[in-house]
């Protein structure tokens, strides 16, 4: 089990109306915030995947961002998220918009 200073990797599916709102952007700008890495992802189905290292405490407060209902400033509309928490890779720096 990880500690929250650890280092970790979280994978985050988001759902709903998040494409083509300028939320890659603001997920950007909260992992940034907390000083993680990574990318989110448009992908083909609608959804963005977000992928973030950092310390775990970091990563589950974005994770806790993405799902926050209702989240005033959060541009369109998340309907669900999927996680997943794995080791950090290392291999991303800074963080990218795709």
């Amino acid at each position: 089990m990880m500690d929250d200073q650890e280092t970790a990797r979280l994978t985050a599916w988001v759902r709903g109306h998040v494409q083509g709102v300028g939320f890659r952007w603001w997920v950007r700008s909260r992992a940034l915030e907390l000083g993680l890495d990574g990318t989110a992802t448009n992908l083909r189905d609608g959804r963005v995947e977000v992928v973030a290292e950092g310390p775990r405490e970091s990563c589950g407060l974005l994770l806790e961002q993405l799902r926050a209902q209702p989240s005033p400033g959060r541009p369109g509309r998340v309907s669900g998220v999927v996680e997943r928490w794995s080791d950090p890779r290392g291999d991303i720096s800074g963080f990218l918009e795709r």
